[in-house]
């Protein structure tokens, strides 16, 4: 790979790092769980936000994911620890292991599914949690967080009930690495169908690298808005039952108004 190429990739991964760095989620997850030493699977850990704390409080952890250079960051964040794996493995067609006592779904992942087969993308969100529940003992939980982008206003229980403030941009980052390599990304909101759930948004990616090139790039995304009607029935088919449910991290319960969702469920 070109040095150009590497420095494309690695900006990414590193600008990734900078804006999601909370520890909420981090905090909250180690509460459920407990002090008591439990194995845990993250699905799609990315760079290790989630998977090196939960290592670090005497946790067995094991991570997957498809993006080399997201978890060519893991090592660094891992020294010194010997309780930490992770594999590269593609979330919907690979086997995610057995034995776990928990499996975390953070990140918004049910909402960020990257769909590059023909499986349809609600059967994808469902996957991932009878794949939970493959992967874990009986007794076990699956942690979920669920936050989607609100299209048209559309809450988790009903439509017309405004979540974001215009309904436009989704999110928009940009930075600058060490080496001078800048990125710009955003999502539109797009156009939302309520009869199926299906929401066309528009992505825009732009780097400008030290060297001086510019890299412009568009393209179309396509997800599934779950309603937490279709949550709570896939995790039934699946054999789990909710402990907790709330609104986020805050534990502010859920209404008709929410947005997003944090789920701890077990498996019977």
């Amino acid at each position: 790979m070109s040095n150009e190429n590497e420095a494309i990739k690695d900006l990414g991964a590193e600008l990734y790092d900078r804006h999601l760095a909370h520890t909420h989620d981090v905090a909250f997850i180690l509460s459920v769980i407990g002090s008591e030493p439990k194995k845990v699977l993250e699905a799609c850990c990315g760079s290790g936000r989630i998977l090196i704390p939960i290592a670090q409080a005497g946790h067995d952890v094991t991570g997957f994911d498809m993006d080399d250079e997201m978890m060519d960051r893991i090592p660094k964040k891992a020294k010194g620890l010997k309780n930490v794996n992770w594999r590269k493995a593609d979330a919907l067609l690979d086997d995610w292991g057995k034995g776990f006592d928990v499996v975390i779904l953070a990140g918004n992942i049910l909402f960020n599914i990257e769909i590059e087969t023909d499986m349809a993308y609600k059967r994808a969100q469902e996957l991932f949690i009878q794949k939970a529940a493959d992967s874990l003992v009986s007794g076990g939980h699956v942690f979920i967080e669920y936050s989607p982008y609100a299209p048209n206003g559309r809450t988790l229980t009903r439509s017309g009930q405004s979540c974001d403030d215009d309904g436009s941009i989704v999110w928009s980052w940009d930075g600058t690495d060490d080496d001078g390599n800048y990125e710009k990304s955003s999502l539109t909101s797009g156009a939302f169908n309520e009869e199926t759930g299906m929401l066309r948004a528009k992505a825009y990616f732009e780097q400008r690298l030290a060297n001086g090139k510019v890299i412009k790039e568009e393209h179309d995304r396509v997800k599934h808005y779950a309603t937490l009607e279709q949550i709570h029935g896939w995790l039934s088919n699946a054999g789990f039952v909710i402990q907790l449910e709330y609104e986020g991290f805050d534990k502010k319960p859920l209404d008709d108004d929410s947005c997003s969702v944090i789920i701890y469920a077990r498996k019977k």
